[in-house]
């Protein structure tokens, strides 16, 4: 039996310590937490009974009898998915984040997280994070970039293709590196020019600011659209600057219905692609790729407390995150 300090969110939101058992599973691993990301997502999970966070990275301190891909020592990180059957049509063709009987943050596991000392997850559903990311920046990765890397990898984009990034946060200023090193022409589109410098600095070769402005100005139609802002955009200013058979992505998580006019769609044969996050393969193609082109989150760090939880999620809340929070262990 482990037993270790957790963080749970609670009625009201305030962020409370306390303490989780467990027992090792024969198919799990125990991981010693260094570093958690915090993500938009833990926000709505807040006020919930459960232990939070879902960007893990860390060190293997044990694991279970029948686990072979992985070692004490070993430096790994997980995400959003918790586990899946194996044996469904999605599972067998690699689209495990379909699975009908899959397991998300937030619908299990609820007294394990990354805003812990200690995570035990399935072997199965872990990462082995490179040796040259360092964990402070791999954790962003596990899901902020994945979930990026997925709509720019799984659905059809080539290097040919012009990418359009709606925001420059969270989710936007990764996605506009990835684009950028898989050799995109990437067009970003931010409320004002104050993010300028920055986004064409991490690889933007056009930058459009939307606010009062009747008719956007591009030098190309965009070929797939990245939505990373928490706020829909003015779907009349977008769709007629998407390229005939495009794609928009609607990234960011929302409760309200997505609305859009509905002759442009049908007039450019437009499409909507939801894109869930990364598939485990699709996972560790990202880190690979991260790795190899140093593709890094901007990051701030706050200590892995309840008080540094509290500041991180209320500047994040306010949106003065630049970009991405990492919480570090003491």
């Amino acid at each position: 039996m482990v037993d270790f300090t957790v963080f749970k969110g609670s009625k009201g939101g305030k962020i409370i310590k306390s303490q989780t058992k467990r027992e090792l599973g024969h198919d799990e691993v125990l991981i010693k937490v260094t570093h958690s990301g915090v993500c938009g997502t833990d926000e709505h999970f807040k006020e919930a009974d459960m232990v939070l966070g879902h960007e893990g990275a860390g060190i293997i301190e044990e694991v279970g009898s029948s686990v072979k891909a992985y070692s004490k020592g070993d430096s790994v990180g997980w995400g959003y998915q918790q586990t899946a059957c194996g044996h469904c049509k999605q599972c067998i063709t690699g689209r495990e984040t379909l699975c009908p009987e899959r397991t998300m943050y937030g619908t299990a596991n609820f007294d394990t997280g990354s805003f812990a000392h200690y995570s035990i997850w399935k072997a199965a559903f872990i990462f082995a994070i490179p040796a040259s990311i360092p964990r402070e920046f791999a954790a962003p990765l596990m899901c902020g970039g994945a979930t990026v890397f997925n709509a720019l990898h799984s659905f059809g984009a080539r290097s040919t293709d012009r990418i359009g990034v709606i925001g420059v946060g969270g989710l936007g200023h990764l996605a506009i590196q990835f684009a950028a090193k898989m050799g995109n022409e990437v067009v970003v589109f931010s409320t004002t020019d104050s993010k300028k410098a920055e986004a064409l600095k991490l690889g933007a070769t056009e930058f459009v600011a939307t606010k009062g402005v009747q008719e956007l100005k591009v030098s190309g139609k965009i070929d797939h659209l990245l939505v990373t802002t928490s706020q829909q955009p003015d779907w009349k200013q977008i769709l007629p600057i998407m390229a005939p058979g495009g794609t928009i992505y609607p990234l960011s998580v929302s409760s309200e219905d997505l609305k859009m006019p509905y002759m442009p769609i049908i007039a450019s044969e437009l499409t909507v692609q939801g894109s869930l996050v990364a598939a485990r393969q699709v996972q560790r193609d990202m880190l690979a790729f991260a790795a190899l082109h140093q593709i890094r989150p901007i990051i701030e760090t706050f200590p892995l407390t309840a008080e540094g939880i509290e500041e991180s999620m209320k500047k994040l809340e306010e949106g003065k995150m630049r970009y991405r929070a990492v919480l570090v262990a003491e």
